[in-house]
């Protein structure tokens, strides 16, 4: 299959979108959302297509995620949320378990489940990879999971 990926993705008229977004560092957060809820909105997908879910923190993503995942409802599944080291090690154990389970959904569920949540050293390294200069990673995993669920559309043949 030869086919072009560059440029911005359109999406698919019936394609909906689920955003699960954490609640804890929201300043952060909410900025990813927004990214996100851009490229979308900017491919074309209505608003009412596109479910946002807020649990309470990082921890608490991959179960919502998975449930959307079973769903069938979605074309991809957006995880955004914002670990950031503290003083103990308590951010690796999160961010550890948070990817796997996320990569575990996706291979169980044959479905983009995109991973967006920053695993930051500090607030200002969030800051920037939340619409600083390091760009927003929001906009980043609407981009992606965009291009996956078209990649996977074309795939299966549909």
């Amino acid at each position: 299959m030869s086919r072009n990926w560059e440029g911005q993705v359109r999406a698919h008229a019936d394609d909906a979108f689920a955003i699960v977004v954490s609640r804890y560092n929201a300043t952060i957060t909410e900025r990813l959302l927004d990214g996100a809820l851009r490229v979308l909105r900017g491919a074309g997908v209505p608003d009412p297509r596109i479910d946002v879910v807020r649990v309470p923190g990082a921890w608490e993503i991959p179960v919502a995620a998975r449930v959307l995942a079973r769903s069938g409802r979605y074309a991809a599944v957006l995880c955004l949320g914002a670990v950031i080291r503290g003083e103990t090690s308590h951010d690796q154990y999160i961010n550890e378990q948070v990817s796997r389970g996320l990569g575990e959904i996706a291979l169980e569920t044959d479905l983009p489940v995109l991973f967006g949540v920053l695993t930051c050293h500090s607030l200002e390294q969030a800051i920037q990879r939340a619409g600083g200069n390091a760009g927003n990673k929001g906009e980043e995993c609407a981009d992606a999971a965009l291009r996956m669920a078209d990649l996977l559309r074309a795939l299966r043949g549909a």
